[in-house]
């Protein structure tokens, strides 16, 4: 008889983990998504992909095809696989097909967790990091995007020619042939567009002609954004009524503004959602991945912004946590909320401070010597006054040991510092599996410091 492979792998390994784990998750939507009739090639099991997956990425192996090389030469995947050989594509069109359901176990992860006690909020801490695109350093503008899809079309007709004989070389695509109140309306305006861009999320094409016409594209939609939002404004401006409901206003006291006849800025042809975004080393073509943790370090949210402050994302992130609790039957509401200087958002705080969650956050950063310039009294000096004090003061200095650890143990122990995938959706689902498998990894030792 051969040699069973299972006997080489020692007991409390951490594969042997994995498979008990997901034998308790909730599969079905990826089973979901097979067809059932008994037509085609019999797929995978989604269960020996999804616990190979969780194995690799808790190992911090990503590459689809060291994960098929790991499936013929390392031991431990070979008994995830039940000595099945699924190949690297394969590997890639299962993370691609089931992208919401892989940013499902996140959740599926988290009830684990709930269940073995680890999963407790009376303090969380909320924080952000920034992990390079899978995107070359290529920010174009409108008109070198224009340019470009110009090019491309003269050297696709020039090909076609050349195949067909039917020269038609002279015809081109016929798309190429402030106040404060002002900024404040137009700011909101584009802010409603990544709201909307931020929900309903587009695959990045593989192509790069398909991606050039989509970052030419989104450029449009800033632009015809731009242009919709000032009409509005200068319709309300006109009306004369100010915000109290008086007339006090004179439509004429305002310098005019004109739109940009084309799109200003520039924008990544590789991943068209990412943005150039400061890192600890300088500025980096990625994004802004978000996360709230507890006293465990166990990662109870994880998102994925495309901008590089974090300001505005302290409620969003705090209402993100409370879903995922609530899904996974966590009904406890968090006591204390720590953050950093920079997700200071007053109108936030109060709101969550409403809540019955208290909020310590310094209005100062750590680097700041002494105050910000107009941010005395108010809430700014109460919130000084409490950091200052011995229980304020301890509660806060929870805060980097409860979530900084968790992104070391990512970005330099896991080696995990740049997404593979592309698009907002893609990255989205990637950081979750990410964090699913950082608490698989948090529940597995605690496991077996239990045992």
């Amino acid at each position: 008889m051969p040699p069973d492979v299972r006997e080489w792998l020692p007991e409390r390994h951490l594969a042997w983990f994995v498979i008990d784990a997901v034998a308790e998750m909730n599969l079905e939507p990826f089973y979901a998504a097979h067809r059932v009739d008994g037509r085609c090639r019999p797929p995978y099991d989604p269960a020996m992909m999804v616990a190979v997956l969780l194995y690799a990425y808790a190992r911090g192996v990503r590459s689809s095809r060291v994960i098929e090389r790991a499936c013929e030469e390392d031991v431990a995947f070979r008994v995830l696989a039940a000595q099945q050989r699924p190949d690297h594509a394969t590997i890639a069109r299962f993370l691609e097909r089931h992208e919401d359901a892989i940013a499902g176990l996140f959740g599926e992860v988290l009830t684990l967790c709930a269940r073995s006690g680890l999963a407790k909020v009376g303090v969380i801490a909320v924080d952000g990091t920034k992990l390079q695109a899978n995107a070359r350093n290529e920010n174009l503008d409108y008109e070198q995007l224009a340019r470009e899809i110009v090019e491309e079309a003269i050297a696709t007709d020039q090909a076609e020619d050349e195949r067909y004989g039917d020269r038609r070389g002279d015809e081109l695509p016929p798309e190429f042939s402030t106040s404060a109140g002002r900024r404040g309306w137009l700011r909101e305006a584009k802010k409603r567009l990544e709201a909307e861009r931020s929900a309903n999320p587009q695959p990045v094409p593989r192509d790069r002609p398909k991606r050039l016409r989509q970052a030419k594209r989104r450029l449009d939609e800033e632009l015809w954004t731009e242009i919709r939002a000032n009409q509005a404004y200068e319709a309300w401006r006109a009306r004369g009524v100010a915000a109290d409901g008086s007339r006090r206003m004179a439509p004429g006291t305002i310098k005019p503004y004109t739109p940009p006849a084309s799109p200003e800025g520039r924008i990544n042809v590789t991943d068209p959602d990412s943005r150039v975004v400061k890192g600890l080393r300088g500025f980096i073509q990625g994004y802004n991945a978000q996360a709230v943790t507890n006293e465990q370090q166990i990662v109870i949210a994880a998102e994925v912004i495309s901008v590089a402050p974090d300001f505005g994302q302290l409620e969003p992130m705090l209402n993100a946590a409370q879903r995922e609790l609530r899904a996974a039957g966590v009904t406890d509401t968090p006591e204390v909320l720590l953050a950093d200087a920079g997700y200071w958002h007053q109108q936030q705080i109060e709101r969550i401070v409403d809540r019955g969650i208290a909020v310590l956050i310094p209005p100062d950063a750590s680097k700041r010597r002494g105050a910000r310039p107009g941010w005395d009294g108010g809430l700014y000096a109460f919130m000084r006054r409490v950091l200052g004090t011995e229980r304020g003061g301890g509660l806060y200095r929870q805060r980097q040991p409860m979530i900084e650890p968790v992104f070391g143990q990512t970005k330099h122990n896991r080696g995990i510092a740049r997404f593979q995938r592309r698009g907002r959706a893609a990255v989205t689902a990637e950081w979750r599996l990410i964090t699913a498998t950082h608490n698989l990894l948090k529940l597995h030792r605690h496991t077996l410091a239990t045992a």
